[in-house]
């Protein structure tokens, strides 16, 4: 389908993260720096994993693709903004913008089912551990890899075509740092119900489903877990899943808080604040979160400084 719009826009300008110009210089040193730690954390546990035969398994599979999936995500952002901050004209092409919406909707809805296959794989590790192998096969952790990146990007441009075939006439200023739908849908000066609801709807349906699968899974994780008798067996079992509950609470509470509202002035307001949080601080600290609490990671880590 074509991406057409009935105004003659043909760009947007970004207001930002904040409109204080004596604070542009400070903060691009800051996201700058936040963006390279981010680069550098979630690459070097994509190659650490790649290279450390021991860490070839289905955890550190899933765990591999919410790197990769991270990386895009705060890569998708950051670079315009980081222009923005030292640049008078901060414009994006109409194009730009929906590839920039496409794409951190496409990657958002990902990371969300890529948490609950790694919920499950959890679920099977403590629950089933005789048949973890065969229940966890190549071929299943494939399929349950490849669904959230299919999903999303399906959905994602759905979600996105529809906010970009309204009709944008009141102004072509957006007011946030990335093309994010609310304050876009508030550009418009035709009829938004549609894609309000389908947002919402949206929004609701795949926060509730994948959080349901992960607290599902955990029910069948924490009942597993108070039936081993030794306290070193149930400290190693929660240990396993710690990073991750750390890594869901961190994501979907931010996300809550975005999405299952309708666009205001205020919420557009707050949701920049939050957006920072799930685009430059949950892909830094997934990382650290997931390597400061994994033996594993930190001995592979140990053997390729040698």
């Amino acid at each position: 389908m074509p991406i057409t719009n009935d105004s003659t826009i043909t760009e947007f300008i970004l207001l930002g993260l904040i409109d204080r110009p004596e604070l542009q210089p400070l903060l691009f040193v800051l996201f700058l720096v936040v963006y390279l730690v981010t680069l550098l954390g979630n690459l070097g546990m994509m190659v650490l994993i790649r290279l450390d035969s021991r860490l070839h398994k289905p955890m550190y599979f899933f765990l591999t693709n919410l790197a990769f999936v991270d990386l895009c995500y705060t890569s998708n952002a950051t670079p315009q903004m980081l222009t923005n901050f030292l640049s008078e004209k901060k414009t994006i092409t109409f194009a730009g913008c929906f590839t920039q919406c496409y794409i951190f909707i496409a990657l958002l809805l990902t990371e969300l089912y890529m948490l609950a296959a790694m919920a499950y794989d959890r679920y099977v590790a403590i629950c089933s551990p005789l048949r973890y192998g065969v229940k966890m096969s190549r071929r299943v952790c494939i399929c349950l890899a490849t669904f959230p990146y299919v999903y999303g990007f399906s959905d994602g441009l759905f979600q996105a075509i529809l906010t970009f075939r309204l009709t944008f006439c009141r102004s072509k200023v957006i007011n946030h740092f990335y093309c994010a739908d609310p304050p876009i849908i508030k550009l418009s000066c035709s009829d938004t119900s549609v894609k309000e609801h389908a947002m919402l709807i949206s929004a609701g349906f795949n926060l509730s489903s994948s959080l349901t699968v992960i607290l599902v899974s955990y029910a069948f994780i924490i009942a597993a877990i108070l039936r081993i008798k030794s306290s070193e067996g149930r400290h190693k079992a929660f240990s396993t899943c710690g990073s991750h509950m750390v890594a869901v609470t961190l994501f979907y509470g931010t996300l809550f808080c975005m999405y299952v509202r309708p666009p205001t002035d205020k919420t557009v307001e707050e949701s920049k604040i939050i957006a920072v949080f799930y685009t430059f601080v949950n892909p830094v600290l997934n990382p650290l979160i997931y390597s400061l609490r994994n033996k594993d990671v930190q001995r592979a880590l140990k053997n390729v400084l040698r």
